[in-house]
């Protein structure tokens, strides 16, 4: 199963994906727990989440910690799953209101940096880390013992 989730191809442009994506995921994620009242539990609050603290937490650490595994390139098809859903909750949450209230070239403004991520995280979860990535070395060093 593991070797299953390590593997990827030897692409070496995957790695400008994974430094887009995952160096915006682990701002995003500290910046929840910097500003709390703008950036976290406040706007969770005003999102009308129920117990907004708590999922202000949960999603800012899953943004941390997967954004550093796409960083570093390890378990990136794993990683890119939770940030797939959190980009798909926010664009339900955020953006279709936007939608509904401005129409469509408003939405399509304000949603384009979570089309981008999420396109990204879809990227990499189709394609795994590629060649600088902790993934094909642990691949290579199973490989040859």
């Amino acid at each position: 199963m593991w070797s299953k989730l390590l593997l990827t191809d030897h692409s070496r442009s995957t790695l400008l994906v994974r430094m887009m994506v995952g160096t915006i995921f682990l701002s995003e994620g500290i910046q929840k727990f910097l500003f709390p009242a703008a950036l976290g539990t406040g706007r969770f609050e005003r999102l009308g989440f129920p117990d907004p603290g708590f999922f202000a937490g949960f999603v800012g650490t899953f943004e941390i910690l997967c954004g550093l595994l796409v960083l570093l390139g390890l378990l990136t098809r794993f990683a890119a799953i939770p940030l797939i859903i959190i980009m798909l909750v926010s664009i339900t949450t955020t953006k279709i209101p936007i939608l509904l209230d401005k129409g469509l070239w408003s939405m399509l403004h304000e949603g384009r940096t979570d089309w981008a991520m999420l396109l990204g995280a879809l990227f990499l979860f189709s394609k795994g880390g590629g060649a600088f990535s902790l993934d094909i070395s642990i691949s290579l060093f199973k490989r040859r013992h």
